[in-house]
């Protein structure tokens, strides 16, 4: 019995430590994401402020938590992922307790928008896709999909606190509940989070015989991503992608993880029923993301982009037929199903951008995610100035069916194979 702590090492291998690390920190992250929609109603009531300008916070933060996605896809390859996500959830904890201090709709943008929108998008889905890229070998797209379910977890745990303290105590005290949900996992990634296998003395988990480690960045981190992104975007396969990732963000973030609360309200609902249906959304996104990291794995990721996109567009297109001011079956189906839809996109768009891009795949998706959240930043202003100018949602689910719709044909119609970026250049 020579072989008992080779066999111990292989029973757990660090990686899946460094996973479990990063989920928590995604989930410490993810309270801001359940936030806004919860405490909207309550902040319109209090300070006499527009749909609009609330819609203006959310924007702001959905833009910086795109853009900024690339730049700490560099910012990790260059100084690393502990150092990064230290610093991210540092942010996001200084941004929710900031915000109590708000008495004007600017002050909303700076705490809401900017810090936190900046926090969390060094994080967000690119964090998942560089711990996957860094860590991992066999199982990659199974490890997306249970990082990408962090921030489903997240809006899981938060929501329906939050929705009670708003009720109950007030929004300034969900903020607070936010910022403590960041700072609590800060710890944890200082102790445990590590930035490559080699920090350990190890490979990542299925690396072959004879894997050696790629080349650490070195360069200017700014430089690298706006180079990537020059050279991506000679690709039609990089537009389809970042348009596809555009719509998914504004039927997801921007249009109903906004604006399901107040349209429900409109209806009459209760602000906890709502906030249980939008929880209820994240179980089962858990559920969907993970699955779709085990399909990304055995079926082609372009077929899976396209049934998800056409699902959601039909869930879309029949929701203004099933709110009212109860909880009826019809709606508990229609959460189940888009639920199991929400970001079950990612896991599939991770790998076409490892396939088709190479070494340069997280960047690349980096970029594609700015497009996810400059998509979900038009559609939560849009919504919010349809709402105001008709006194309802309905043509904003309509136009996000149909946008759906054209995302399911561009994702079936991504073209097999591009040459690595690398090789290009």
């Amino acid at each position: 019995m020579q072989t008992s702590d080779g066999q111990r090492r292989r029973l757990l291998h660090p990686a899946w430590i460094v996973a479990a690390v990063a989920f928590l920190a995604l989930v410490g992250a993810a309270g801001f994401r359940a936030a806004p929609s919860a405490i909207m109603v309550p902040l319109e009531e209090e300070f006499g402020w527009t749909r609009t300008e609330l819609s203006l916070a959310v924007t702001v933060n959905l833009v910086l938590f795109g853009l900024t996605a690339p730049f700490a896809a560099a910012l990790m390859a260059r100084f690393g992922m502990r150092r990064v996500t230290t610093v991210a959830l540092l942010l996001v904890a200084g941004g929710a307790a900031l915000s109590v201090l708000s008495t004007t709709p600017w002050m909303l943008v700076a705490t809401w928008g900017v810090m936190i929108g900046l926090g969390t998008g060094s994080m967000a889905l690119v964090f998942a896709a560089t711990v996957a890229d860094q860590w991992f070998v066999r199982s990659r797209g199974l490890v997306v999909g249970v990082l990408t379910a962090g921030s489903a977890t997240g809006q899981l745990v938060f929501l329906p606190l939050i929705a009670l303290l708003v009720e109950g105590a007030g929004w300034r005290q969900a903020s607070l509940l936010v910022a403590g949900g960041a700072l609590v996992v800060v710890p944890l990634v200082l102790l445990f989070l590590r930035d490559r296998p080699a920090d350990l003395g190890t490979t990542p988990y299925g690396a072959p015989e004879g894997w050696t480690p790629p080349v650490r960045s070195s360069g200017n981190a700014v430089r690298t991503a706006l180079t990537t992104l020059r050279r991506a975007s000679r690709s039609r396969t990089f537009w389809a992608l970042a348009a596809g990732f555009a719509i998914c963000g504004a039927t997801t973030n921007g249009l109903v993880g906004t604006h399901f609360i107040p349209s429900a309200h409109d209806h009459g609902m209760a602000t906890t029923a709502a906030a249980g249906l939008l929880a209820l959304v994240g179980v089962f996104d858990i559920v969907g993301t993970i699955a779709s990291g085990w399909l990304t794995d055995r079926v082609d990721p372009r077929i899976l982009l396209g049934v998800y996109y056409a699902g959601r567009g039909i869930g879309l297109a029949i929701l203004p037929l099933l709110l009212s001011d109860s909880v009826s079956p019809p709606l508990i189906l229609f959460v189940v199903i888009y639920g199991l839809d929400w970001v079950a996109t990612v896991p599939p768009t991770v790998a076409l951008c490892r396939q088709l891009f190479g070494a340069d795949g997280p960047v690349v998706f980096g970029w594609v995610f700015a497009s996810h959240q400059i998509g979900a930043a038009i559609a939560a202003t849009v919504a919010g100035a349809i709402r105001d100018a008709s006194g309802e949602y309905t043509l904003a689910w309509l136009g996000a069916a149909g946008l759906c719709a054209v995302a399911a044909v561009m994702s079936v119609a991504i073209t097999r194979r591009v040459q690595p970026l690398a090789q290009r250049a």
